[in-house]
């Protein structure tokens, strides 16, 4: 039996387009995942494709495009930090999406367990070493063992159809 899969035929650009707006119709929370860059410096970026995988042992999961400027950082590193953001910070995910410098001077974080970047005032942290990185086409998927981990609560920002959403009430 094999495992390889025929990837198919490449997307044109229209149904690229379509693809993504079909994908967004999936509401995901958003999350700010840290680490150090091979120079020791922060390195952070924005990322809704976070999610849990196992209990037992504890695993988590993310991936990132192969050519996001923190690409080599987040895959060569051993830990990293995944940071779930509330409703009210929209602004810190806004700054970690772009590709401005010195975004670590525009935010309270400190240093956490293994000197990876914590920010403060998030939903939820999961301070995590890295256990494998896996191809999945033009990103690849990094599974961290979660080591650390806390809930401080408030409502989740969340993103649906290109947009920050607030949750609907109870």
């Amino acid at each position: 039996m094999t495992t390889d899969r025929n990837p198919g035929p490449t997307p044109s650009a229209q149904q690229s387009r379509q693809l993504r707006d079909t994908l967004g119709q999936f509401a995901t929370g958003v999350t700010v995942i840290t680490t150090r860059d091979i120079n020791g410096q922060p390195a952070g970026m924005t990322v809704n494709s976070f999610n849990s995988v196992s209990l037992d042992p504890a695993l988590v999961l993310w991936s990132i495009d192969k050519q996001s400027l923190g690409y080599e950082a987040f895959t060569t590193r051993d830990h990293f930090a995944v940071h779930v953001l509330r409703a009210d910070q929209q602004h810190v995910s806004n700054l970690f999406a772009g590709r401005g410098s010195n975004k670590f001077g525009q935010i309270h974080w400190y240093e956490g367990p293994n000197g990876i970047p914590r920010l403060e005032e998030c939903a939820a942290y999961f301070h995590c070493g890295r256990a494998q990185c896996i191809e999945g086409g033009d990103h690849t998927i990094l599974l961290g063992n979660v080591l650390e981990f806390t809930a401080f609560g408030g409502e989740p920002l969340v993103f649906h159809r290109g947009r920050y959403r607030a949750l609907a009430g109870d």
